[in-house]
């Protein structure tokens, strides 16, 4: 088998050298890219960069010896050391840093860019799909590492378990598996929008779902399919070591199969899917078939039938690379979680007396908001749920309105600060505003406000919570500010 086999050094105890130099990455502070600069930097590289606002990521990364300047006046220049400019998506062509790369003749790639020439140099693992891209990441990576084959990866989420977001492990694949001593292992997740996934140079692929999202790029759900075929039709044929795995249901597997070099594999809870799952929620349980026969079953860690497919993913991906079944179930069973992704903060106390537990989740898509919410009202059976949600862009906002309007059916409040504004124009921002949203979830039936700023989303909270409530803070945005000044307004908690 050649997976594309590099010239290295038999010891898989060192971080593999990605050359001297100094990268510069424009908007470090995001989930991918500060992932890629700790990766960098481990390999060997000078690693800085810019973000316009400082937060818990830039802070992570200042900790580890990265510098990160904080633009948001677009005035830094870049130091006089600086040989490549690492771009984020969000990053317009016309940024000050970015026409000064070009002027001074600096090589200037995007993210999607570096990650493929990174990835090329290892068994490059790209974990695509709508939903569930980081905690798909995140579990896998924790079971390669607890089963001995010491991976490198970019998970565009923190997870405490595993080191944080990134880590660059084995030169080689330890074991003698169908990929031992190759190149060593790259998981990074893959995100279809502006096709930065067609960069990605793996030799295994999963596709988790496909839902319409990014309409303002691809206009249709047809064109989102067509994105995701041409990622599965980069995967190298069977016999460079190339694999996809993709769900059976809710993937468009046979628009995305069709024609590709690499043998595809199917998984979900249908019993035609080449590897079946099952889960008992009232045991906590789950599990693998193949052909009626178990593969792996482990405890529960995570809620929800969509995280119990996540795990599957990880569980099915890593057996490929090589790891052994008990382990992979022992390792899922273990696996705590990653920030922001249905975290639970804990609970809190009110000025009536009464105590409310509180979450904190990324979901910012229909999709991901329903099976969330349905999640954790299985799972703790709150008294009520109160839902403060963040829509993520006024473009997504927009084309989505109805099908968020369905989304929070398991919520009994639903609180909705203004429109986190990225990437669109202002056009576009005065298309559909928050209270929007409100209006149709109200039309639902729903009880629902606009309420802005945060601080008093957090004064609402403490007059209308009661002993029971769940509140589940839910954005891409900074609306993760709000779950901790909540938690930090406790009564009796110090200052």
């Amino acid at each position: 088998m050649n997976t594309r086999q590099q010239s290295q050094p038999e010891s898989t105890n060192k971080p593999r050298e990605t050359g001297t130099g100094h990268d510069w990455l424009i908007g470090i502070g995001g989930c991918g890219m500060s992932g890629l600069a700790t990766l960098l930097q481990q390999g060997g590289r000078l690693c800085s960069g810019s973000d316009g606002q400082a937060g818990p990521v830039t802070r992570r990364l200042t900790e580890n010896g990265i510098h990160v300047h904080h633009a948001s006046d677009c005035s830094v220049e870049l130091p006089e050391q600086v040989d490549r400019v690492i771009h984020s998506a969000a990053i317009p062509e016309d940024h000050p840093e970015l026409i000064q790369a070009r002027d001074r003749g600096l090589q200037v790639i995007s993210y999607a860019e570096a990650l493929g020439l990174t990835q090329a140099a290892h068994t490059g693992v790209s974990i695509a799909g709508t939903h569930g891209k980081s905690t798909t990441t995140a579990m896998l990576a924790h079971v390669l590492i607890e089963c001995g084959l010491d991976p490198s990866f970019i998970v565009g989420a923190h997870c405490e378990q595993i080191g944080g977001g990134s880590r660059c492990g084995a030169m080689r694949i330890p074991g003698d598996g169908p990929y031992g001593d190759q190149p060593g292992i790259l998981l990074a997740e893959a995100c279809e929008f502006n096709r930065s996934f067609h960069h990605h140079r793996p030799v295994l692929g999963l596709i988790n779902n496909i839902e319409e999202d990014h309409l303002d790029l691809y206009g249709s759900l047809d064109e989102i399919v067509k994105v995701f075929a041409q990622f599965a039709r980069n995967l190298p044929p069977e016999e460079s070591g190339g694999r996809l795995l993709i769900a059976h249901e809710g993937a468009h597997r046979r628009e995305v199969t069709a024609g590709i070099d690499a043998p595809s594999m199917t998984f979900g809870y249908n019993p035609s899917a080449d590897y079946q799952v099952f889960q008992d929620v009232a045991a906590s349980r789950a599990g693998i078939l193949q052909d009626g026969v178990w593969l792996c079953q482990w405890s529960l860690s995570m809620p929800g039938e969509h995280n119990t497919l996540n795990a599957a993913a990880a569980a099915i991906l890593a057996s490929w690379l090589g790891a052994d079944w008990d382990r992979i179930a022992t390792a899922l069973a273990g696996f705590r979680g990653l920030d922001r992704r249905m975290q639970r903060l804990g609970t809190r106390s009110l000025r009536n007396g009464g105590r409310v537990v509180l979450y904190d989740d990324y979901g910012h898509h229909p999709t991901e908001c329903e099976k969330t919410l349905k999640a954790l009202r299985q799972a703790e059976e709150p008294g009520r749920i109160i839902c403060v949600f963040q829509p993520h862009q006024h473009s997504r906002t927009r084309f989505l309105l109805d099908e968020f309007a369905t989304s929070f059916s398991n919520a009994d409040v639903v609180i909705v600060p203004d429109i986190y504004f990225v990437r669109d124009s202002e056009i576009e921002k005065q298309r559909i505003s928050a209270s929007d949203l409100v209006d149709r979830l109200r039309d639902k039936g729903m009880m629902a406000m606009h309420l802005y700023p945060f601080e008093a989303i957090v004064e609402q909270l403490e007059i209308m919570c009661t002993d029971g409530d769940l509140v589940v803070i839910m954005g891409a945005g900074p609306v993760w500010q709000i779950a901790n000044r909540f938690m930090e307004a406790e009564p009796g908690r110090d200052a």
